[in-house]
């Protein structure tokens, strides 16, 4: 439904773990990232650890590779599929990278599903090496946002989404919002009434929405793994689908004449008398 905009967290929602963690893990260098860990915002640590890697020997073949074999639960890839298919808008916001998400993507064969991908830039320069730069450059100033790590707000990126969509001079569309991660708390707080939330059910962004609910305006719809990521984000989509249409019937019998509308009456041949 062109009503309907789903936007995606990646990390530990679409894929069922931390990409960069899942990266360092797999090609040996957790030890000497849990050591530059305090030394360093989590961005700037990712490029440092893709520069450790390329100075090994490592190639972008290989952290390709990696990312290929990434877990993802079999009812998540149908669901995505099936929501593009219906007609909605789907976009993903991440703390993750562009190369690390669009491999995986691709991979999946997925990408063409997404309209907009909004997460750090991550690029391979000309000596073969991945490069991975913030998103917002906090280096020259701060985005203000207290909720959120310093190389992105989620919340400023939704808030952009929405006032582009509504710029576009269509009717107010209707918003489902799936995370894992404290910084999907921003986010689900720009989220208004008639719009839904799915917060991973004992993750970080559910631990804070439960501190205080009221503070969240959205429907929340909480989710634990990929078989209830699938059911409940299609039967959502399946129930603002149905309001629509009947707001749009009804709508369309209002705009009928009152004349038009009644049915005609039935002509009954003349009784014959004997």
């Amino acid at each position: 439904m062109a009503g309907i905009v789903v936007v995606f967290d990646f990390d530990k929602t679409i894929i069922d773990l931390d990409s960069d963690n899942w990266v360092v893990d797999e090609l040996g260098a957790t030890d000497l990232f849990n050591e530059l860990l305090p030394t360093m915002p989590w961005n700037s640590l990712m490029d440092r650890m893709m520069m450790e890697l390329h100075a090994q020997g490592r190639t972008i073949d290989e952290i390709a590779e990696v990312l290929k074999r990434a877990p993802i639960h079999p009812d998540v890839v149908p669901a995505i599929r099936a929501a593009h298919a219906i007609g909605c808008d789907l976009r993903i916001v991440s703390d993750a990278n562009m190369f690390f998400i669009e491999t995986i993507l691709n991979h999946l064969g997925i990408r063409e599903c997404f309209s907009e991908i909004n997460t750090n830039p991550g690029f391979v320069d000309e000596e073969g090496r991945l490069r991975i730069f913030p998103i917002h450059d906090f280096h020259k100033s701060s985005h203000g946002c207290n909720l959120c790590p310093p190389n992105m707000c989620k919340g400023i990126v939704m808030e952009r989404i929405q006032s582009s969509l509504m710029s576009e001079g269509k009717k107010k569309k209707k918003f489902i919002y799936l995370g894992d991660g404290s910084g999907d708390y921003c986010p689900s707080l720009k989220l208004g009434e008639g719009d839904f939330l799915m917060p991973r059910k004992n993750f970080p962004l559910w631990d804070l929405i439960s501190q205080n609910p009221l503070l969240i305006k959205a429907e929340i719809h909480e989710w634990s793994d990929g078989e209830e990521f699938a059911n409940i984000l299609l039967s959502l989509i399946n129930t603002i689908s149905m309001a629509e249409n009947a707001q749009f019937l009804s709508s369309q019998n209002m705009a009928v004449p009152a004349y038009e509308a009644l049915p005609s009456p039935t002509h009954k041949p003349a009784m014959v008398a004997n």
